[in-house]
């Protein structure tokens, strides 16, 4: 998960790199992000499959080899074609990697404080997202060399991703040995016609994944740094660390909000609490001066509370056979939003001259965070409608 995470968010640091040397547009920056979506379109949900009919172990190991590959191939060369068929293999093989890697705690840790070792699971990628942006403070030397040594700094990162994937399996077998468990209950065949036979709860849960990771990702690692720098005045550092703060704070909180979660429940009341954080901060950057520090603690809990509550909540409202299949559509949908968002995003600053001399520019970009954060929050009011009826899961009770 920290290579994974780190390889991801590397372009974000390189965007201004690649619009001055490479003379990317923002659609092209953000394109580099969106194509990382597009086979997730799919591929999520057929990695989904997999997981369920091969085990998690086996796919963890596959997928990560495949994201492995995507992160050589986009540091390579200066095209965009080149780079961007990279970000798209890399897409193919690390989505469906964290689908198994998350059907993985919870087929281990259900019913055993699962929050907090989904926690623990997103802490360590918070803590590759934040080591990407921190690298260029870090790794200034890197950075000072232009757009491609730092992406070859990535691609070291993915490959700290297939060792892990390879201790995982190994560790996975042995426990496996030990207590005389099988690697998979494969079925005799796929009815793709259950896919959308999940219960409503799943169903709100999935709206408000889609929207929130729409804001949280297009945002933070595509598009914050430079807009740090453009709007704020601050330099490539300096915007990378208040952008890597984001997820220091979550390193931290994340693992927390899992642990109270587990002992208080109320899993969807927190999640609307924390996207009716995420909600407030784009009119505050759009139309006050308001402390960036303050900006930054309100996207860090948000951050931190709602992924701790989100992911775990499947488990409660899928049986268990059909997890990896779960897991595997809501993250193709998740992918879908991502996508559309990072094209939107980059559309609109296109289209309204964002830039250093004209940070206005990006205001039209921060109102579509905005919707959408709102919308994330209306599917967590509803979540927390149903739950607390007859026809609830038990997601707002103690289940650990």
């Amino acid at each position: 998960m920290f290579g994974n995470y780190y390889a991801y968010d590397s372009i974000g640091p390189v965007a201004d790199s690649l619009q001055r040397i490479l003379h990317f547009t923002d659609t092209q920056i953000g394109t580099l992000n969106a194509i990382y979506s597009f086979p997730n379109i799919i591929m999520v949900l057929i990695g989904g499959v997999i997981v369920d009919r091969f085990g998690a172990a086996r796919a963890t190991l596959a997928f990560a080899v495949i994201q492995g590959i995507g992160a050589v191939l986009t540091a390579m060369s200066p095209l965009f074609p080149v780079m961007a068929a990279g970000r798209l293999i890399f897409g193919l093989g690390a989505e469906s990697m964290i689908v198994a890697i998350t059907v993985a705690i919870g087929q281990w840790f259900v019913g055993k404080q699962l929050g907090f070792a989904f926690g623990l699971n997103l802490s360590f990628a918070r803590l590759g997202s934040y080591s990407a942006d921190m690298s260029t403070t870090w790794f200034k030397p890197l950075y000072d060399q232009g757009w491609q040594p730092p992406l070859w700094l990535a691609t070291g990162f993915a490959a700290v991703c297939i060792v892990g994937a390879v201790w995982y399996y190994l560790l996975d077998r042995q426990a496996r040995q030990r207590f005389d468990l099988s690697q998979a209950s494969p079925s005799d065949r796929i009815v793709w016609s259950d896919l959308w036979r999940f219960d409503r709860s799943y169903w709100y849960i999935v709206g408000l994944c889609v929207t929130f990771y729409s804001v949280i990702f297009p945002f933070r690692s595509t598009f914050a740094i430079k807009y740090f720098q453009h709007a704020h005045n601050l330099s490539l550092q300096e915007a990378g660390a208040m952008n890597a703060y984001v997820f220091l704070a979550a390193i931290f909180a994340t693992p927390t909000f899992g642990l109270i979660v587990d002992r208080v429940g109320r899993r969807a009341a927190f999640m609307a609490v924390g996207t009716a954080l995420l909600c407030a901060v784009f009119p505050l950057l759009s139309y006050t001066h308001v402390n960036l520090w303050l900006v930054t603690v309100m996207i860090g809990i948000a951050f931190s509370l709602v992924p701790a509550v989100l992911w775990p909540a499947v488990p409660y409202v899928v049986t268990a056979d059909r997890l990896g299949t779960a897991y595997g559509l809501m993250t193709m949908l998740q992918n879908i939003g991502m996508m559309l968002a990072n094209l939107g995003a980059g559309a609109l600053n296109d289209a309204s001259g964002a830039s250093a001399a004209n940070p206005a520019g990006y205001r039209s970009m921060l109102w579509m965070f905005f919707a959408l954060s709102l919308f994330g929050f209306i599917f967590a009011a509803l979540l927390r409608l149903r739950e607390s009826g007859p026809q609830g899961h038990g997601l707002e009770t103690v289940r650990a």
